[in-house]
């Protein structure tokens, strides 16, 4: 891919004994040293992505954004241009997934592969260009930033007023970038597919209508440690009548985890980062060692919401106290004991629910707010396509997996709204 090295030809007046004489080179503002793609990144430069993009008819996101970023002649019109594009690529994956507008493309509209390359595109090009103004490092950074947000549809968070006992209920439900790239670069992740699908739907349940708006987290650690769950959901969670954090986790099968731990196991993340410590949070009062769901899980489990079960999974993994060895514990977490897995695992799904609840009940919602982690099935392709070296980027099968989970997180999220229901309860903040 052309990086864009965009010069200015700017004629400079000095005066010096009464002479004009023109400005060098080497005195006209320039950019900071643009940094190297990511790993994310340089993903793109394998044939399986242009094909997922080509087919989706994503390929000309990254061009265009380059070529705005061409025309861009100071850094605020740069904000603006960013802030933009990361909102327009959003709703455009969106109405693709919805079957709003032209397909542009003969990959299945609910696949949320194109979403993932196509960002990735355009933060490659934001990375690595060089304007002919000044653009310091921090100021990258923010462009960064604010592409990931509002191409995640974090700023795009639309909840109608009312609500609760009064009206339609609103619910906030995230989902995940595919991961496991190297293993297979094929992949695709339902949660992220079911957040595009489900984004602004009004789901009809037995305790009336309820209102989806949804928002996806890239697999990295860095954006966790940064504070990117509490920065997204803190303002909305105050206003919903239930969240539930997405993910894919296990082999046929659903689950939804009782319990989430303070404990990060070191599995790399898609820049190929590792870390293994205790989740780090900030905020008021101690950090707990466990978060505990508020989703109605008996309920969920005991419907019948598609084609895959459903289970309540109690199961964790702690060091007792005043032990030494981590031990796993089938039903939950004993008295001060130390995370080490929580029902999701030690990854960053783990890791959200974590962060979710604990940001719940730091908000003082924990008695009011029914909120917790679902995970998915692990979507998986179909026979005779399962090999990444000579498989295909799509097969029927794969696509009906997928759309089958997604229908069942749809059913799931109905299901929680009406088991939740005799439960709410007004509590401050809520419009």
């Amino acid at each position: 891919m052309t990086h864009i090295r965009v010069g200015i030809g700017v004629l400079g007046l000095a005066l010096a004994a009464g002479l004009v004489a023109p400005v060098t080179a080497s005195a006209l503002p320039r950019a900071d040293a643009a940094p190297a793609p990511t790993a994310e990144e340089r993903r793109l430069d394998g044939e399986v992505p242009r094909e997922i993009l080509r087919r989706s008819g994503f390929s000309d996101v990254a061009p265009a954004f380059t070529r705005g970023l061409g025309r861009a002649d100071s850094y605020r019109e740069a904000h603006r241009l960013v802030a933009r594009e990361g909102s327009a690529l959003w709703r455009r994956a969106v109405d693709r997934a919805r079957g709003r507008g032209p397909a542009r493309g003969d990959l299945s509209r609910d696949d949320d592969r194109p979403l993932y390359w196509a960002r990735l595109g355009m933060t490659r090009e934001l990375r690595t260009w060089e304007p002919g103004f000044r653009l310091t490092e921090r100021q990258r950074e923010t462009l960064l930033t604010v592409l990931e947000r509002t191409s995640r549809g974090q700023s795009d968070v639309r909840l109608p007023e009312g609500g609760g006992d009064k009206g339609l209920k609103r619910v906030l439900l995230t989902g995940f970038d595919p991961f496991t790239l190297d293993r297979d670069i094929r992949i695709s992740n339902p949660s992220g597919a079911a957040a595009l699908a489900l984004d602004g739907t009004v789901i009809r349940t037995a305790a009336g209508p309820a209102r989806v708006e949804t928002v996806v987290f890239p697999v990295r650690w860095r954006d966790f440690t940064h504070g990117a769950v509490e920065e997204a959901l803190r303002p909305h969670l105050p206003r919903v009548d239930l969240f539930t954090t997405v993910s894919q986790g296990r082999v046929g099968r659903f689950d939804v985890e009782r319990t989430n731990g303070a404990w990060r196991g070191g599995f790399p993340d898609n820049e190929n980062v590792s870390r293994t410590e205790t989740v780090p949070v900030s905020g008021p009062g101690p950090q707990p060692q466990w978060t505990t769901t508020t989703l109605p899980y008996e309920a969920i489990t005991a419907a019948d919401t598609g084609r895959f079960p459903v289970y309540d999974n109690t199961s964790v993994t702690e060091i007792p106290a005043g032990g030494t060895e981590a031990v796993v514990r089938p039903d939950g977490p004993t008295p001060g004991s130390t995370a080490r897995a929580g029902g999701g695992g030690d990854y960053l799904s783990n890791e959200i629910a974590y962060r979710a609840t604990l940001l719940r009940d730091r908000l003082g919602l924990r008695g009011t707010l029914p909120g917790g982690h679902v995970h998915t099935p692990v979507l998986r392709f179909g026979e005779g396509n399962t090999d990444p070296a000579t498989g295909t980027v799509t097969d029927p099968a794969f696509v009906r997996n997928r759309l089958d989970i997604v229908a069942q997180v749809r059913s799931i999220v109905a299901v929680a709204v009406s088991a939740s229901e005799p439960d709410r309860r007004d509590r401050p903040g809520r419009g």
